[in-house]
């Protein structure tokens, strides 16, 4: 990556879901917890932590180059979409459980 957005680097690992790897699910929702400074890319649909992955905050921008405009994401921030290439909004605080149907 020739230029790198986030403050955060690119080996810091984040928490994913397999479906979104495996190209299954886009990311639909961000989030930057401000509890421990960690990074979630979800897809906003009910998730059990056995369907959870750590990668590289690199590895998901390179799998989806639009989680460059999240990059100034506050901590304690969330942000979703309603689906690929659709743009983000954001909000302050937690997601709520409803935030995004399918």
């Amino acid at each position: 990556m020739d230029h790198w957005p986030f403050a955060d680097p690119p080996d810091l690992t984040v928490i994913t879901l397999t479906r979104i790897l495996e190209g299954r699910s886009p990311v639909r929702l961000v989030t930057h917890d401000d509890d421990d400074d960690s990074w979630q890319f979800l897809d906003g649909d009910h998730a059990f932590e056995r369907d959870a992955v750590v990668v590289g905050l690199g590895e998901m921008v390179g799998l989806d180059p639009s989680l460059e405009a999240l990059s100034d994401l506050p901590l304690g921030w969330y942000a979703w979409r309603s689906g690929q290439g659709e743009p983000w909004s954001r909000a302050e605080g937690e997601p709520p459980t409803d935030l995004i149907s399918s």
